[in-house]
């Protein structure tokens, strides 16, 4: 009978708790769970409040076996609207740090979760994410986290790396460094998501502008960073200083739109190529399966076609973020090969990333060669004639479709549901649509002529 009375109790709980989620407004914000003398239990972050919290008390629930018993100790919930999905990462990150309640500690211990930090003691500071903040790279950084959702958090930075064009490359960036005059920016710049102080496209005076202004971004409401903006730009205005108004207005239409990114799960069609699931739960699982600590975002990809009459050319495709970046397309006729995919690998690698080598730019995270082992072999073997050696070579064999690594015996071998190789075979799939394009334009000139 006792144990009845307990479950009846909890059920009416449960209902109550329900009813008062339903009444909560579907915007971002943060939920604050509490036991009756009001001791904080958990602190969650949602997109919607109303869904989040509510899913909590559904009748068949299931949160898991450390979370469920949190769910007999809740007696009431305060809630925190938030006018953004990233402020409210952000508030639920420092409310945690604070008070770190009971159910969020446990979540905590035993893991590494993701920091923010900043390295503001740099001439052109840099953003970056890592689970060792205490790393000496990040010594006299300024930190935001423990953040919960890594993917969150990545998805947020990307977005608002559009707005403010922060630098989140690894480089030793110096105001009065000569070389940067003749430094190639990455495709970041080229997409318009990085100002590209490695190549002295801004100030430095300039560049920290834009970071306090990340940093105040950080710190406040958007509606307040807003009428901060509406007001520099009328100032700006007024010292007939249009071009920097024109900047201070872009950056507000930017911010206004970060919400529309968060949303959107966009899907991209190449010409021949349909990959429709999220293009970052691609990245993600292609990163694991490659054992990458890094972040991977910029990939390149290289094929081989024949052309009859004994001529060759060689294609590369660019891909940012998991998407198409047709900017960074590229072909090549072959001139030191006749049919020979080796000889045409190690040339169009060694055109193509000489600056690299150079250390006049920056590799791609992922160079992609279509072929099986002896051509990322000969791929290796033009790499090894420069100073600079890139990150991370793979090749994409067809029909077995085995992913092979320069430092593993044996190849990776993935399923074909894997979203990782879903995204690899796309990327390879497309650098030979576009060598094949190349082939037939050719082929298509030498028998018909110009005309």
């Amino acid at each position: 009978m006792k144990e009845e009375n307990i479950a009846s109790k909890l059920e009416k709980q449960r209902k109550k708790l329900a009813a008062y989620a339903k009444s909560l407004p579907e915007v971002p914000g943060v939920y604050l769970m509490r036991q009756k003398n009001d001791v904080l239990l958990y602190i969650g972050k949602a997109n919607s409040l109303q869904k989040r919290v509510g899913s909590y008390f559904l009748a068949s629930v299931d949160v898991g076996p450390w979370k469920q018993g949190m769910l007999q100790e809740i007696d009431h919930i305060d809630t925190i609207e938030c006018e953004t999905q990233w402020e409210a990462l952000l508030l639920e990150a420092r409310l945690i740090k604070d008070h770190r309640p009971k159910y969020n500690t446990l979540q905590l211990d035993g893991k590494t979760y993701p920091y923010l930090a900043v390295t503001i003691k740099d001439d052109f500071p840099g953003i970056f994410i890592t689970r060792t903040p205490s790393d000496k790279e990040f010594k006299g950084a300024r930190l935001f986290g423990p953040f919960t959702s890594s993917g969150a958090l990545h998805r947020s930075i990307h977005m608002l790396q559009s707005v403010y064009k922060f630098r989140t490359c690894p480089l030793d960036i110096l105001e009065n460094d000569k070389s940067n005059a003749f430094f190639r920016p990455c495709l970041l710049h080229a997409i318009n998501r990085c100002s590209a102080p490695c190549a002295n496209k801004i100030t430095k005076e300039a560049y920290r502008e834009d970071i306090n202004g990340f940093l105040r971004f950080l710190t406040s409401k958007r509606s307040v960073m807003l009428r901060e903006l509406q007001e520099r730009m009328e100032c700006a205005s007024k010292r007939k200083a249009y071009e920097e108004a024109g900047s201070i207005r872009d950056q507000m239409e930017a911010l206004k739109k970060l919400d529309d990114r968060a949303s959107s799960d966009v899907e991209w069609q190449s010409e021949v190529t349909v990959f429709a699931q999220s293009p970052t739960a691609g990245l993600r699982a292609l990163q694991k399966a490659l054992g990458v600590n890094k972040e991977l975002r910029f990939i390149e990809a290289f094929d081989i076609a024949h052309l009859q009459g004994g001529e060759t050319v060689g294609a590369k495709v660019s891909f940012v973020d998991g998407r198409p970046h047709k900017d960074g397309y590229r072909r090549y006729k072959i001139a030191s090969a006749r049919n020979d995919d080796y000889m045409s690998m190690r040339e169009v690698i060694s055109r193509r990333y000489r600056d690299a080598g150079e250390g006049n730019e920056l590799y791609p995270d992922v160079i992609v060669i279509d072929g099986g082992k002896g051509q990322l072999s000969a791929s290796m073997e033009a790499f090894a004639q420069l100073a600079k050696q890139p990150p991370l070579v793979v090749s994409l064999a067809k029909k077995e479709e085995l992913i092979y690594m320069v430092d593993r015996e044996n190849p990776i071998k993935l399923g074909r549901n894997n979203e990782g190789l879903k995204l690899l075979q796309a990327i390879r799939d497309e650098a030979h649509r576009f060598a094949q394009h190349y082939h037939h334009y050719l082929r298509n000139k030498k028998t018909f002529g110009d005309s």
